[in-house]
């Protein structure tokens, strides 16, 4: 157990970047060159921030997480946090354990949408930010290019001028590496960023010695000391066993006992004796604690603002899995376990909302649809069966008025494909903002509704053959166009239960694009296709052919069967219409007619 001395420095740094732009990798190198405690199960291999499977497979952050690292007797800790725009709720309240920030820009590609989102919280919070040009180990970095750029956003923010005149390190996180110029042999390791986080990041402000404030910035259970809060001790110090008081988001205030204390150290958690203003920690002891709420040690001391958090954008409602496949494949599938982890998810994660379960299941709202779409999966990989129904928009009421949520539309994408992109963004209403062309790639800025946008992310991808780029982020909520964007095409519907045949898929192939091969079980109303025409079309994916004691020459062999288009969550999320479900198991991802014996 240690007993942290009221001298000890400590810098709180937040690490900010773009989906891919070498964020965790760049947290490793830190972590493996101050030699600190890993945990046991890490390999020297891996990427130690990204834990989770999802993370991992992805190679995104979703969930932010804290380590620490000791260098010249400063503790500095870091936190990682996600890049991507629809888990904001996870970036607005990690920032609040920060005093500083590393900006990671590709020295190729420059700051991207998902780092103007994050950068804009930061500035706005006044933290110091170093700029981290990486991966300059890239045979087609375009340095210069990449820190005007990254100038141009900070001005185009608002950025003062103190913020603006931002420090650079230029770095190969890959290699551990890093530099006050663009040059690798000049680099011998990782060093210069630490010396760069000392020289800029502001020590944490406090005063040990006043009473206690901590505001508690995450929660996560533990099946042996209960629900563990981790937050900032913005004030005052805590001990271990010492008694406080718990300050609601409601305003009420009750006393607890802290049963554990702890520090981090690396990426774990060591139990400590005191801890004091400007630290991180994480106690244990308070069983209703949640996001946002403080912790004091008297009565008089006033609570610390509440966490803001954008309000959502997209909802979607869960329901208990009703197909003829129910209950087949999925470990928790009564309404009481559904109920019970989605009570958990929303605690976990300040961004996602719940209303009262009504007859049709429970209705989710989220910062968007890869927001929804990673709780989805995160549930399905635990043994969750359920179904859930197309993503609606939360729009509000002002002034009698009908407000919409607007997205700002980032893409890029190689010039001979701009064409159809502004073709089918004109088909949505989005109005063009900015365009611009280098090298043979065109760059557009567009503003669209929400509701507009569902679906598109992989008609894009298929348009533009995998090489364009896609990012939205929420722009505002404004007058509703009173349009929409639905589906122009309807779906291939099975007429009966069974297995599906090659032959009878053979036929149907000509009729739209197949989501399913042969040998698999599927029922009536299951969607295993999209038509090629407006409406639905009911097909018999089970007919054998016909036995006969004829065989002409020849017979079969013209015949070509299609490689079906599988569906993944996503697809099939953005795929539905109104009078269809998701339906997720751990085994399967299926589209389902809501109405399975309705006649097409």
């Amino acid at each position: 157990m240690k007993n942290i001395s009221t001298t000890l420095r400590v810098r709180n740094i937040a690490i900010i970047a773009h989906v891919d732009h070498g964020k965790t990798t760049l947290v490793d190198a830190l972590l493996k060159q101050t030699k600190t405690k890993l945990n046991k199960d890490v390999a020297d291999t891996s990427l130690i921030m990204d834990s989770n499977e999802l993370e991992k497979e992805r190679g995104i952050t979703i969930f932010s997480k804290n380590a620490s690292v000791s260098y010249k007797g400063v503790k500095i800790n870091i936190i990682d946090t996600p890049g991507h725009a629809d888990f904001g709720g996870e970036v607005e309240r990690v920032l609040k354990l920060a005093d500083g920030c590393l900006l990671l820009v590709d020295a190729k590609e420059g700051p991207m949408p998902q780092t103007r989102f994050v950068l804009k919280q930061a500035l706005k919070m006044g933290l110091k930010i170093i700029v981290v040009i990486n991966k300059i180990d890239r045979a087609d970095s375009r340095t210069s290019f990449v820190v005007n750029k990254t100038f141009d956003l900070f001005i185009e923010l608002g950025a003062n001028e103190a913020a603006a005149y931002f420090p650079i390190v230029y770095a190969s996180g890959k290699k551990g590496l890093a530099g006050d110029k663009a040059s690798l042999a000049e680099m011998s390791d990782i060093t210069p960023v630490f010396e760069a986080i000392l020289k800029y990041v502001p020590e944490p402000k406090g005063d040990s010695a006043k009473p206690l404030q901590m505001l508690i910035t995450s929660t996560s259970p533990d099946n042996f000391k209960g629900r563990i809060a981790t937050g900032r001790i913005f004030e005052g110090k805590l001990s271990q066993n010492q008694e406080i008081i718990h300050i609601s988001a409601d305003g009420v205030k009750s006393k607890y006992k802290l049963t554990s204390l702890m520090t981090f150290e690396g990426l774990e958690k060591v139990d400590c004796k005191e801890a004091f203003a400007g630290d991180i920690v994480a106690i244990s002891g308070i069983p209703n604690i949640t996001i946002g709420e403080t912790i004091v040690d008297n009565m008089n001391t006033p609570a610390l603002p509440l966490l803001f958090i954008e309000e959502p954008t997209v909802r979607m409602t869960f329901g208990v899995n009703t197909s003829p496949f129910a209950g087949r494949e999925g470990e928790f599938k009564t309404s009481r376990q559904i109920q019970e982890r989605l009570f958990k998810a929303v605690e976990e994660d300040v961004a996602l909302r719940m209303d009262p379960s009504t007859g049709s299941g429970w209705t989710i709202a989220g910062r968007g649809e890869l927001h929804l779409s990673i709780l989805i999966e995160r549930l399905r990989r635990e043994g969750y069966e359920f179904q859930v129904s197309r993503p609606q928009v939360i729009e509000k009421i002002v002034e009698g008025k009908i407000m919409t949520p607007y997205e700002k539309v980032y893409i890029e994408v190689p010039e001979q494909f701009s064409g159809m992109v502004m073709q089918k963004m004109g088909l949505r209403h989005a109005k063009l903002q900015d365009m611009t062309s280098t090298e043979g790639i065109v760059t557009m800025e567009f503003i669209a509704t929400t509701k507009e946008l569902f679906g598109y992310r992989s008609e894009f991808i298929t348009d533009t053959k995998g090489l364009g780029i896609f990012n939205t982020s929420f722009h505002e909520f404004g007058t509703d166009i009173q349009k929409s964007f639905d589906r122009d095409s309807g779906s291939l519907v099975a007429h009966e239960n069974g297995i599906t045949k090659l032959y009878a898929l053979t036929g149907i192939q000509e009729r739209g694009t197949l989501f399913i091969g042969p040998g698999i079980s599927v029922y009536k109303g299951q969607v295993i296709g999209k038509s090629s025409r407006a409406g639905d079309i009911s097909v018999n994916a089970c007919k054998e052919k016909a036995q006969t004691n004829h065989r002409s020459s020849g017979e079969g062999t013209s015949e070509h069967f299609d490689a079906p288009r599988i569906m993944g969550l996503e697809e099939a999320v953005e795929y539905i219409n109104d009078e269809e479900f998701v339906e997720v198991t751990p085994k399967n991802i299926r589209i389902r007619k809501i109405d399975l014996t309705a006649r097409l």
